[in-house]
C-alpha cells in the first residue's frame, strides 16, 4: 500500500461511513431476551441469551416496530393549557406507536461559548453572496407549554412498542400527548402530581402499572422544547411509510438495487430541528444506506467452499460487522459465533423451551432452510443489561442482512463509481429531493394531520441567506518572488511546472528497495523523479539501488535491517500490491524502531500507460512534493501576516488491532516570521479506554512550546488551536477539561518565562461530518465562501467555510467553532486564517476541508492506528514522515 494510497483509502472510510453507511451507533437492536435464559443443552456455563428477535419479560411479549417510521408517537386532547392559547382537538389522540426510544438522553444546558455582549460574529471582507441551504423555516411559532412527566413501569418493560400500546390505553386520560419511552408531554395536566396507572396487555394478559410523575414545564424556546419539536416532526415523517434503521428514516420502497456488486442503496433523510440566529429551523439532508443483498449465510458458504478453516475465516468475516434482520427492521453488531449451537437449539420462554426454528416459523411465519448453520451473537447494550435483558442476542445467519462495505469494496474503484452516480447528488438534484421531501411531508394525511393538531407550519421555499466570498490566496514558490492566485476552483497544479519549491533539502544519500521482477517499471520511474525533481530546484542523485528477491514482509524488513545501518537520509520501497502486512511491517521498521523517512510506491503506480514514461510525471511531481516535505523542505506558502505564530491542530484515531486503545495525534506549524520556512512539530499519545485525552494534550501542548523556544529563542506569540473529531455531545466536556487545562498550563509556561498577561491562544472546534449544504444558484458554492449569520447558533461564534471545489456531488461545508478566544483578532481575520491553513496541506496542490495542522493530525493518527499500533519514534517528530 503507497502512501498516497493509504491516504486514500481513509478517505474512502470517511466519505463511506457519513454518506453511504450511516453506521455510527452500530448495535442499536432491540433488547435480549429478559429473564433466565438458560445454555443449551449439554453446554458448560455461558452468559445467558436468547433469540434476537427480542423477548419481553413474559418471553413473549417483545414485539418490534418493523418497518415504523419514526421514534415518538403524538396524540392530543381537548383543554386550555393554561396560558390562554388553544390546545390541539382530540380527533386523532395518541396515534399509534412509532418504536420510541427508552432511556433518551437527558439534554442538559446549552454550552455558551458567547457572551451576551459580544462583539458582532458577522464578518465584513469578501464579495457579497446570495445562497440558500437545506433548510426549511418552522413558520408557526408554538405558543402552548407542555406539561413533563417521567415514566416508570413496574414491571420493568424494555419492548418500545409495548410502552407506546400500554401508555396509549390511557389516551382518553392523557388528551394530547408524546411519549418517548422515557418521558411523557402532555396539553393538560392531570389531576394529581403523581399518578400510578393499570394496564393489561391485551394477548398475554399481563398487568403492568404505570408510575407518572410530574417534573415541570415546557417552555417550547428551551432545550427540551426543540427535543419536543424534534419528537413531533419525527412523528410527522412516520406518514411517509419510511423505515428507523439505526436513528435516521430511510425509504425501503424507493431502494435503488446495484446487481452487479449485489448491493443496494436505501435513500432516506437526516432531520432536526433547532433554533438558529432568529428562527427555529428544519435542517434536512439526503442520506443513503448501503444494503448488501448478500447474507451472513452467504458469506458463510463461501467460507466452507473457499477454505478449509472456515470457522476461523468465517468469524473473521463476521466479527464487528453490522447487519439487519429483515424480520424486525432492527440493526445488531456481531461480537461472536457460536458453532455449538444451531437454529435446532432450544431456550426458555414463558410457556416452555421452544427451538429457534419453532420460534421463528410461529412468531413471523419464516422458515428456516439450513437447522445446522451456527449461531451469531450479539452482545446487548448496557441499557438493555440494566432493563434486565440478557448479555447475548443469538441471531440466525440466513436471516442476518450485512450492511456496509468491506475493505474489499471500498478499494473496487468500479463499484464506487456506480455507487457514487446515486449517492453524489450534484446541487441541482439535491435541492430537487428537498422540495419533493418537504412537499410529501405537507400533503401526506397524516404527516399533515400531525403539523395541524400542533399548529406547526413548514416553510415550503429552501432558507436563503447572506455569504461572502474571500478572496483569492497567493500561492509563494520563493521568498522573493510574487506569488500566483490559487484559482477560482483553488487548484495550483499547474504552476509547479514552472516553478521551484519554497525551500528544499538536497538528497543525496537515499535508497531504493525494489523486488527484482519490478526492476524496469523502478528504473524508468526513477528517470521521471529525478527529471521532475530537477524542475522543482529539488537536488536528488542517483539512490544506490538494492534489488530483492521477493516481495515478502520479512525480506522487506530484512533488507532494511542493512540499509538504514548505512544512514541513509531516505529509503524508497516499490512493493508489488496494497497487502497491508507488508506495509504494516515496512512502516514499523522505519517509524518506530529506526527514524528513517519512507516512501513506498506500489509497482501498478509506477508503470507507464501504454508504455508511454512520459505519463509518469503527473505521478512523478507528487512524489517529489512528498519526499522534500519528509526530508524537512517546505513546497509552497501562502501570506499569513502574523509574525511569532503556532498553529496547533489535534485529531484522534481508533486502533484497528486493539478497540480500547486509540491514538491522539497533535501537530504544530511554527511561523516565526512573513517570509521565514515554516517549522513542523508532532507527537502520538496513545490512550486506553476510558483514560481521559485532557490528561495528555496539555503535556503535549507544553512539548511543542518548548520546540519552538528551542528554535527561535523566545515563545510564540500567538497560538490557534484547531480540534478535530469532536462530537455535540463532547463540547461542553472539552471546554470544561480540555480547553481550561490547556489553558491553566500556557499560563504557567507563560509566567515562567516573564509574560504575565492572558495568552493571546485561539480554540476552534472544527467538525467537518455536518449535514448543513449551501447552493449558489443551483450551483456549488466557490472555494472562499463564508456563512456566519441565519444558519448558525446565537450561543456560539461559529461560521461556515466551503474551503474545497468538487467534481461531482454538491461540496461540504466545514463548521468552525470558537470556544475561547483571547487572541484580540476580529471575526474576519479568524475567517481568514482558517481559510488560509487549507492551502497548506502538501500531499495536494489544493485546498483541504479542514486547516492543514488538522489534516496532518488525522493522517498521523490514522497512520498509527491503522499501521504501527504504537507511538513513532520522536527523532522523527520535526518531519512531517507520515504524508
Amino acid at each position: 500500500m503507497s502512501d498516497r494510497q493509504a491516504q486514500g483509502r481513509a478517505r474512502a472510510r470517511g466519505y463511506t461511513a457519513v454518506n453511504l453507511s450511516h453506521e455510527g451507533h452500530e448495535g442499536r437492536g432491540q433488547a435480549p431476551v429478559r429473564g433466565s435464559g438458560v445454555p443449551v443443552s449439554g453446554q458448560g456455563p455461558r452468559p445467558s441469551w436468547g433469540p434476537g428477535a427480542g423477548e419481553g419479560r413474559a418471553m413473549v411479549h417483545r414485539e418490534h416496530s418493523a418497518g415504523r417510521g419514526a421514534s415518538s408517537s403524538t396524540g392530543n386532547g381537548n383543554g386550555d393549557n393554561g396560558n390562554g392559547s388553544s390546545a390541539p382537538s382530540s380527533s386523532a389522540a395518541g396515534a399509534g406507536s412509532r418504536g420510541a426510544m427508552r432511556g433518551r438522553r437527558t439534554i442538559g444546558d446549552t454550552l455558551r461559548t458567547r457572551a451576551l455582549d459580544a462583539p458582532s460574529k458577522q464578518g465584513t471582507m469578501g464579495q457579497p453572496l446570495q445562497l440558500t441551504s437545506n433548510y426549511f423555516k418552522l413558520l408557526r411559532h408554538i405558543e402552548w407549554t407542555l406539561h413533563q412527566y417521567r415514566v416508570d413501569f413496574a414491571p420493568q418493560c424494555a419492548s418500545a412498542r409495548l410502552m407506546q400500546g400500554l401508555i396509549k390505553e390511557h389516551k382518553k386520560t392523557f388528551g394530547g400527548f408524546l411519549f418517548d419511552g422515557t418521558q411523557l408531554f402532555m396539553v393538560n395536566k392531570l389531576r394529581s402530581e403523581q399518578l400510578t396507572l393499570t394496564s393489561k396487555h391485551e394477548r398475554t394478559g399481563d398487568v403492568y402499572q404505570i408510575k407518572i410523575v410530574h417534573t415541570g414545564t415546557v417552555d417550547m424556546t428551551n432545550e427540551t422544547g426543540i427535543q419536543v419539536l424534534n419528537l413531533i416532526l419525527r412523528r410527522a415523517m412516520g406518514g411517509l411509510n419510511l423505515q428507523l434503521v439505526g436513528r435516521n428514516l430511510f425509504d425501503a420502497a424507493a431502494k435503488i438495487a446495484i446487481r452487479e456488486y449485489q448491493i443496494e442503496l436505501w435513500p432516506g433523510y437526516v432531520t432536526s430541528i433547532r433554533q438558529h440566529e432568529q428562527d427555529i429551523l428544519v435542517c434536512c439532508e439526503i442520506a443513503h444506506k448501503t444494503m448488501r443483498m448478500q447474507t451472513c449465510y452467504d458469506i458463510l458458504r463461501e467460507c466452507q467452499r473457499h477454505d478449509r478453516n472456515y470457522m476461523d475465516s468465517f468469524k473473521r468475516a463476521v466479527l464487528g460487522v453490522v447487519v439487519l434482520t429483515d424480520y424486525n427492521n432492527k440493526t445488531y453488531t456481531i461480537n461472536d459465533v457460536s458453532f455449538d449451537t444451531n437454529p435446532q437449539s432450544t431456550f426458555e420462554t414463558k410457556n416452555g423451551k421452544t427451538s429457534f426454528v419453532e420460534y421463528y416459523q410461529q412468531r413471523y411465519n419464516i422458515r428456516i432452510r439450513d437447522a445446522q448453520q451456527p449461531m451469531l451473537l450479539s452482545r446487548a447494550k448496557k441499557r438493555d443489561l440494566r432493563a434486565g435483558g440478557c448479555e447475548l442476542m443469538a441471531l440466525v445467519p440466513e436471516l442476518c442482512r450485512v450492511t456496509g462495505l468491506t475493505d474489499q469494496m471500498r478499494s473496487d474503484f468500479r463499484m464506487m463509481k456506480a455507487m457514487s452516480d446515486h449517492t453524489r447528488l450534484n446541487p441541482d438534484r439535491r435541492i430537487e429531493r428537498l422540495n419533493t421531501f418537504n412537499n410529501r411531508l405537507q400533503t401526506c394525511p397524516e404527516s399533515a394531520d400531525v403539523f395541524k393538531i400542533w399548529q406547526m407550519e413548514l416553510d415550503r421555499r429552501l432558507v436563503e441567506l447572506p455569504g461572502r466570498m474571500l478572496p483569492q490566496e497567493l500561492i509563494f514558490f520563493s521568498p522573493s518572488a510574487g506569488g500566483f492566485p490559487s484559482g477560482e476552483q483553488a487548484d495550483w497544479s499547474i504552476h509547479f511546472r514552472n516553478n521551484p519549491m519554497f525551500s528544499t533539502v538536497r538528497l543525496n544519500r537515499w535508497y531504493l528497495i525494489v523486488p527484482n521482477r519490478a526492476n524496469r517499471e523502478a528504473s524508468d520511474f526513477l528517470g521521471c523523479l529525478i527529471q521532475a525533481a530537477r524542475g522543482m530546484r529539488f537536488e536528488i542523485d542517483q539512490p544506490e539501488m538494492v534489488a530483492i528477491p521477493d516481495d515478502n514482509p520479512a525480506t522487506y524488513v530484512r533488507t532494511l535491517d542493512n540499509v538504514v545501518n548505512r544512514d541513509p537520509q531516505m529509503i524508497m520501497c516499490v512493493v508489488s500490491n496494497n497487502k497491508a502486512d507488508r506495509y504494516t511491517a515496512i512502516k514499523k521498521k522505519c517509524c518506530v524502531d529506526r527514524a528513517i523517512p519512507t516512501q513506498v510506491m506500489v509497482q501498478r503506480t509506477i508503470t507507464p500507460k501504454g508504455g508511454n514514461v512520459r505519463t509518469l510525471m503527473s505521478v512523478a511531481t507528487k512524489v517529489v512534493i512528498q519526499m522534500n516535505c519528509k526530508l524537512g523542505g517546505v513546497p509552497w506558502k501562502v501570506k499569513i501576516p502574523l509574525s511569532g505564530l503556532m498553529t496547533v491542530g489535534f485529531d484522534v484515531c481508533h486502533d484497528t488491532k486493539d478497540k480500547s486503545k486509540s491514538f491522539g495525534a497533535m501537530v504544530a506549524t511554527f511561523d516565526y516570521e512573513n517570509k521565514g520556512v515554516p517549522k513542523y512539530f508532532s507527537t502520538v499519545s496513545q490512550h486506553t479506554h476510558g483514560e481521559e485525552i485532557s490528561n495528555y494534550l496539555p503535556l503535549n501542548t507544553v512539548k511543542a512550546l518548548d520546540e519552538y523556544r528551542k528554535e527561535y529563542g523566545e515563545l510564540p506569540k500567538r497560538i490557534i488551536f484547531y480540534r478535530d473529531g469532536v462530537g455535540e455531545g463532547q463540547l461542553h466536556y472539552v471546554y470544561e477539561h480540555e480547553v481550561k487545562s490547556i489553558v491553566e498550563k500556557l499560563g504557567e509556561v507563560y509566567k515562567k518565562f516573564g509574560n504575565d498577561q492572558d495568552v493571546l491562544f485561539t480554540y476552534f472546534i472544527v467538525s467537518k461530518r455536518i449535514n448543513t449544504r449551501f447552493f449558489e444558484r443551483r450551483n456549488n458554492p466557490k472555494p472562499g465562501t463564508v456563512v456566519d449569520d441565519i444558519v448558525t447558533l446565537p450561543e456560539r461564534t461559529d461560521f461556515y467555510l466551503v474551503s474545497q471545489s468538487v467534481r461531482q456531488g454538491t461540496v461540504s461545508p466545514t463548521a468552525y467553532n470558537v470556544i475561547y478566544d483571547t487572541s484580540n483578532l476580529k471575526i474576519d481575520h479568524l475567517q481568514m486564517l482558517s481559510y488560509k491553513q487549507c492551502h497548506l496541506y502538501y500531499n495536494w496542490s489544493g485546498t483541504t476541508r479542514v486547516p492543514a495542522v488538522c489534516q496532518y493530525a488525522h493522517k498521523l493518527a490514522f497512520l498509527v492506528g491503522q499501521f504501527l499500533h504504537q507511538s513513532p519514534s520522536n527523532l522523527l517528530e520535526k518531519k512531517l514522515y507520515f504524508l
